[in-house]
């Protein structure tokens, strides 16, 4: 792999995980309820659920190109279409708008303690791992940076995968930042909403 197509992926990573979906609500909505550092566990669940799908992915893509050359520009071929299709429907899709809660007497840096943030974790690693779609979206989305020359493409797809894994982690944090720090501006703007009704 050139270095170029590496950092081609890892850009792609990037813009993909900048874009709002289920595990971006996730985490939003633990950090909003319980503040930042719970919402950084919740990146951390759900990058250890991500993981799960890579090695998953990483050992059927191994059973796939046992069988042919033409099953993996197929495979290519198949997620380049599905990538298509994910990114149309994204362009389709109206916003949804949820509602923000803050509990009272809440303190952005209190979270709800050690026992919860294991639960946190475990929902985020939930949140993902149950997730087909991230599944056909390792699938889909890898493999266009494996050349069919390359020796060692389970490989390469694991260490892929992984380099994906890992900078969503800090994607992910960097929304559980902002979210934060909104819910540090809802904290102080709710008691004037609640004096003016």
């Amino acid at each position: 792999m050139t270095a170029q197509s590496l950092l081609l992926f890892v850009l792609a990573g990037l813009l993909l995980n900048l874009t709002p979906g289920p595990d971006v609500a996730f985490i939003v909505r633990q950090t909003l309820r319980d503040g930042t550092r719970t919402g950084v566990v919740a990146a951390a669940g759900i990058s250890t659920g991500c993981s799960v799908h890579i090695l998953a992915s990483a050992l059927g893509f191994s059973a796939l190109l046992a069988t042919s050359a033409a099953a993996f520009n197929g495979l290519k071929w198949l997620g380049a279409a599905w990538l298509v299709w994910m990114g149309l429907s994204m362009l389709r899709r109206a916003p949804v708008d949820s509602p923000v809660l803050i509990a009272e007497n809440d303190h952005p840096t209190l979270g709800y303690g050690q026992k919860s943030l294991k639960n946190v974790f475990w929902q985020g690693v939930g949140t993902n791992a149950l997730n087909p779609k991230v599944a056909l979206f390792f699938l889909a989305f890898v493999p266009q940076f494996i050349s069919p020359q390359a020796p060692h493409k389970a490989l390469l797809f694991l260490v892929l995968g992984l380099l994906f894994s890992f900078n969503a982690f800090f994607v992910n944090a960097g929304w559980a930042w902002l979210g934060g720090r909104a819910r540090q501006r809802l904290a102080q703007v709710q008691p004037r909403l609640e004096a003016a009704t």
